[in-house]
């Protein structure tokens, strides 16, 4: 009986998580999961042509998956939106069992070559956040939203990794006090638009923003989300 792919790829990370602390994201690594499982090296090439890069991006994966079922599992009705988004983010760090893991992670999307598999990786990240949270926006809306959330979860994932506070309690202020700056930039915005004396110089950009439609997806394209856009 064949192994489906995702099963061949979910026991080359869980062996290669052994790994990553001392080896990094590397051909090492990889070659080390392959051995440990026992695979036949063509077939785990074949799951992973990109090898331990493979692997980094299901680990990321992984942790994206464990934060929608939190979101799914936790009663978040009462709270207020800014405080649904910082809840969404501090459960995608609290998926990660092992930081060092993702310390690697940093260190290999940071270099040029992986670069654009890295920010694709943290978009696609608050994109589920957004989507799950009930985000429905479909013109210029739904780039900035993402953009903005990128930029905090990824300035908070880097203090998360060297805050060595009891529960990462400084890493949660830091994630407020970046929320906060994000839910004001939106407020002045929605002020703008409803000042008639400003709104006049918006047309030109609002029609830009107008042109520009977010790309379409049914919910079966959304992996365990809550709210499905429409």
């Amino acid at each position: 009986m064949t192994m489906p792919y995702e099963d061949v790829k979910e026991q080359l990370l869980d062996a290669a998580l052994g790994h990553v602390p001392f080896d990094g994201w590397s051909e090492t690594c990889f070659r080390a999961a392959i051995a440990d499982t026992g695979l036949d090296d063509a077939l785990a090439r074949a799951v992973c042509p990109r090898g331990a890069v493979d692997l980094a991006l299901a680990f990321h994966a992984r942790g994206d998956a464990a934060m929608l079922e939190r979101l799914r599992s936790e009663d978040l009705g009462d709270m207020r939106f800014r405080d649904k988004i910082a809840a969404a983010v501090r459960f995608r760090l609290e998926a990660v069992e092992d930081k060092e893991a993702v310390r690697r992670g940093a260190t290999l999307f940071s270099l040029p070559t992986h670069a654009a598999d890295g920010a694709k990786a943290v978009w696609e990240t608050c994109d589920l956040i957004w989507t799950a949270l009930g985000d429905t926006s479909d013109d210029v809306n739904w780039y900035t939203k993402r953009a903005s959330l990128s930029a905090v979860y990824s300035a908070t994932l880097l203090y998360w990794l060297g805050d060595q506070t009891s529960d990462h309690q400084a890493t949660w202020e830091f994630l407020d006090r970046r929320i906060d700056g994000v839910m004001q930039f939106e407020k002045v915005k929605a002020q703008v638009n409803a000042n008639p004396l400003l709104k006049p110089f918006l047309a030109v950009p609002n029609w830009l923003a107008g042109q520009i439609r977010a790309p379409s997806r049914s919910g079966s394209d959304l992996p365990g989300s809550l709210s499905p856009r429409k």
